[in-house]
């Protein structure tokens, strides 16, 4: 009897002394912290980029697994095992969860714990779009930080238009084209978390149609400067400064030879497809258009071209100055075949000297028989 005492007394200071004991398999629960703002910090790591990637880490002591469900996705997909200090990924869309933890101990001991989850996207930022023509086919590219999609309006769907989706993936260029008929549209272009926030911005649009003879330089959908200069040249549109005599029109095309300048300088204007519709000899070997000089007696050289080397040209004189009059360049005894295609046109002016300064006024230009 004395001995058994002795034996007792002795084990209860042995669970004094080592402040733990195992009885009936409950010394080694794991001790798991409870649920609160910094557990769920640590428990959670989630990702700012609108990926919806979540990383999932199980928290406690004396754990030999852990198995996470996922509160999303369904079979193999909605749950992972964990080994102690590791952790799980797990993509979430947009939304509430709530995320169950269950650990086991060594002695098999399981404990479940839930969790709160709060994925949230913010809305992309620094959209940027990228856009190009085709004759009137639009190109596309629009980047932005966060997307996760892009959708447009291209504006000419009127008010019950269909947004387009364009194809691409979150950190990569989204593109798209549309075939617009010739106008001025609004383009609205909107970036997609992914979530319920998104980022919008509109851009103005001129869809000008295939340049082509006769040129006016009155069409707001005509793109007049689609050419350019050269030797030291230069070309503009603008209000026409002398509505008087044959031309009272709105706008005319000013060219100006720079002090100087190259003897040969001048414009060049392109009228290939798809931008332009090119000059069909069949439709006449004259061309004519009105012109405004400050002095008579200098050459307007006006030249075809097709591409290939063949560029016939005709010189006119000037014959009136500080006035309209109509230029006709004749190109009957130029040797041109039947059916012959140019699609580009280039104006010269003096080709005897460099420039001087001199300004020269076009309008009009018209192709006939």
């Amino acid at each position: 009897m004395k001995n058994l005492k002795l034996f007792v007394s002795l084990f209860a200071i042995s669970c004094i002394s080592f402040n733990s004991c195992n009885v009936n398999g409950l010394g080694d629960v794991p001790e798991l912290s409870s649920v609160s703002s910094n557990n769920l910090n640590s428990i959670f790591n989630i990702s700012t980029d609108n990926s919806g990637s979540v990383k999932i880490t199980p928290v406690g002591e004396g754990i030999t697994k852990s198995t996470v469900f996922f509160g999303n996705g369904t079979g193999g997909a909605s749950s992972a095992d964990v080994m102690p200090g590791q952790s799980i990924a797990h993509t979430y869309p947009e939304g509430n969860y709530t995320v169950t933890i269950t650990t086991y101990s060594l002695s098999g001991t399981q404990i479940t714990t839930t969790y709160p989850l709060v994925v949230t996207f913010s809305a992309p930022t620094n959209l940027r779009v990228e856009q190009s023509f085709a004759g009137t086919v639009l190109n596309l590219s629009v980047k932005a930080d966060n997307a996760n999609g892009i959708q447009v309006l291209w504006g000419d769907g009127g008010a019950n238009e269909t947004p387009t989706t364009l194809t691409g993936t979150r950190g990569n260029p989204f593109t798209g084209m549309h075939n617009y008929t010739p106008g001025v549209y609004t383009l609205t272009v909107k970036a997609l978390s992914g979530g319920s926030a998104s980022s919008t911005k509109t851009f103005p649009i001129v869809v000008y149609g295939p340049l082509t003879l006769p040129v006016t330089f009155e069409n707001p959908i005509q793109n007049y400067s689609g050419g350019g200069t050269f030797g030291g040249a230069d070309a503009l549109v603008i209000d026409n400064p002398f509505k008087t005599g044959i031309n009272t029109s709105s706008k005319v095309w000013k060219i100006t030879k720079n002090v100087g300048a190259e003897v040969y300088a001048g414009t060049y204007t392109p009228l290939a497809s798809p931008n332009g519709v090119p000059i069909n000899i069949d439709n006449g070997s004259k061309f004519k258009m009105m012109v405004y000089a400050t002095e008579v007696g200098k050459n307007l050289h006006f030249q075809i071209e097709d591409g290939n080397g063949n560029n016939p040209g005709v010189n006119v004189p000037i014959t009136v100055a500080n006035q309209w009059q109509e230029l006709t360049f004749d190109f009957s005894s130029s040797g041109i075949v039947p059916g012959k295609i140019f699609n580009q046109y280039v104006f010269q002016y003096n080709l005897a000297a460099k420039g001087t300064g001199e300004v020269v006024y076009i309008d009009n230009i018209t192709q006939t028989k």
